[in-house]
């Protein structure tokens, strides 16, 4: 019984470590030569090839019709969180590194809140404690996110690590300059954050209207691995520029992240949320910034700098200030539903225009 009541936080631990090592895979292969436009085909199309025979053997008899509105949605999911939330990420973490672009992953509540509130499905009270919760987090996500963006400061005195990563000479090798794009690579991450923020709300919408989630999900990464395979062969049309012989940590961070990021991974969230909720879930998002921290200190070389500490724990506290407000209000609402409902009353009265 213990075990089985442990078994989400065990499983979330274990998607955030796959998370970062999908970061630094991802990051080694590029910096071995591998274009991001070509990673991103490969990872959707594996994905896709996953996520269809799976989605036909649990939903083939319970699927129900699909209409033109919800096909729609679920293009609309693909372009979103399939193909420039994938693409715009993994080209963004080529030009920043790896814990820089961790850290701004966590922009995705305060996004999603943002979003809730200009269409009106969030309500804020600063009367409420949850809302100021809520606006603090927020504020503080951003700035966390322009100190990583902008600012770097001094190397934090802890030496080089002694450990030598098999493809770590021909990695650092390849490696790019780190004053070449201080702004690109971070303004690319957060673009990833706020559209995975829109695909969240589009996706809700295809969940309460198509009651298949395995078939959608299916069909999305079907979907996006055409867009990322037509992208990528426009921008990369070279041949060798699709070769996984050339070198073995390609085909190994191709494989792995479909695999494991855009298949796997949906199924454990998506049996944690059932069971704990999406606060639960959330929780751990932190989690991959100091395992990629440390792995890529200690595999890729990357140094650690002032800013980026400073950056990430700004941003972790935003995130758990937000998620706090959540809870806080989610608790309200169990409390005294009564009560909650007359507050929301008198706040959308007092935010209507009329």
């Amino acid at each position: 019984m213990a075990t089985s009541s442990c078994l989400p936080t065990f499983l979330m631990i274990g998607i955030q470590l796959g998370y970062a090592g999908m970061n630094l895979l991802s990051k080694a292969a590029m910096n071995n030569g591998m274009s991001p436009y070509v990673h991103v085909a490969y990872r959707q199309t594996t994905a896709a090839l996953v996520m269809c025979p799976i989605a036909y053997l649990t939903e083939r008899k319970t699927r129900p019709n699909m209409t033109l509105a919800i096909l729609f949605k679920i293009f609309l999911c693909s372009i979103l969180g399939g193909s420039i939330n994938q693409i715009t990420y993994v080209v963004g973490l080529k030009h920043c590194n790896t814990t820089v672009a961790s850290a701004l992953t966590n922009l995705t509540p305060a996004f999603t809140f943002i979003l809730a509130v200009l269409t009106r499905h969030e309500i804020v009270s600063f009367r409420r404690r949850a809302g100021i919760a809520k606006i603090l987090g927020t504020l503080l996500s951003i700035g966390g996110a322009m100190m990583l963006s902008v600012y770097h400061g001094p190397i934090v005195p802890i030496g080089q690590p002694k450990i030598h990563w098999t493809f770590l000479e021909d990695i650092t090798a390849n490696k790019s300059s780190r004053g070449q794009h201080n702004y690109l690579g971070p303004l690319l991450v957060v673009t990833s954050a706020l559209s995975w923020s829109i695909w969240s709300i589009v996706q809700t919408k295809v969940n309460l209207e198509y009651a298949a989630t395995y078939s959608s999900t299916a069909l999305m990464c079907l979907m996006s691995s055409c867009i990322c395979l037509v992208i990528g062969f426009i921008i990369d049309h070279d041949k060798s520029d699709w070769s996984l012989t050339s070198s073995g940590i390609r085909a190994i961070s191709s494989v792995y992240s479909g695999v494991f990021c855009s298949a796997l991974s949906y199924f454990v969230m998506s049996w944690c949320i059932e069971r704990k909720g999406a606060f639960f879930v959330s929780i751990f998002n932190p989690l991959p910034i100091i395992i990629v921290a440390i792995c890529s200190w200690l595999l890729l070389g990357e140094k650690i700098f002032t800013g980026t500490v400073v950056g990430s724990s700004l941003v972790i506290l935003g995130l758990f200030t937000v998620l706090w407000g959540n809870w806080f209000e989610s608790k309200q609402e169990k409390v005294s539903p009564v009560e909650h409902l007359e507050s929301r009353k008198e706040d959308l009265t007092k935010a209507s225009p009329v």
